[in-house]
């Protein structure tokens, strides 16, 4: 039991310090262990709702389990959680923004997690200014959205998420393709 916090995440973060930082796989090699639960949070409301849940379910419900977390140091604004977003958070993804033009013909999802949901974030309104609306997904644990699809093949979480959105799925990550993959 406990947390294991990985720092600093992803490839794209403090590259010029070395390969210790170069992180492609990490998550890929958590989603093995059964009893660990992988999440890769991009603000401070993610991580403090996984840090509270992780430590009721070790220390109050007595499972035997552990979180690994990754964590990175980049310098931007930590927005407040969508509400209720938190049941989200812990099952692996959640809306953090709507598309903003619900009438547009042209429509997109873009999922992110991580050191690159920032990204995705810019992203979408990038192609808001091109006439394009964007549902954004903050993905905080790809493995926990494929071992959701994995038990509940009939109607994954991920499905009912994704049921509200228009358009293509496109999907970012900081890590092998395999990670976002997995949840195909």
């Amino acid at each position: 039991r406990g947390f294991l916090l990985g720092a600093t995440s992803g490839r794209t973060t403090l590259a010029g310090e070395g390969l210790q930082h170069q992180d492609g796989s990490s998550h890929l090699v958590a989603a093995t262990i059964p009893n660990c639960k992988a999440y890769d949070p991009a603000f401070a409301g993610e991580l403090a709702v996984i840090l509270d849940a992780g430590m009721r379910e070790m220390l109050v419900e007595q499972r035997d389990v552990f979180y690994y977390i990754t964590l990175m140091n980049e310098n931007y604004a930590q927005p407040s959680l969508p509400d209720g977003a938190a049941e989200g958070v812990l099952r692996g993804a959640y809306h953090l923004a709507r598309a903003t033009d619900a009438t547009s013909a042209q429509r997109v999802t873009l999922m992110g997690s991580g050191a690159i949901l920032t990204e995705v974030v810019r992203a979408a309104a990038i192609l808001a200014e091109l006439g394009i609306s964007a549902d954004v997904i903050s993905v905080t644990s790809w493995s926990e959205l494929a071992r959701d699809g994995m038990a509940q093949a009939d109607a994954p979480y991920l499905g009912a998420l994704l049921a509200s959105c228009e358009g293509p799925v496109i999907a970012a990550t900081d890590y092998v393709r395999a990670v976002p993959e997995s949840v195909r």
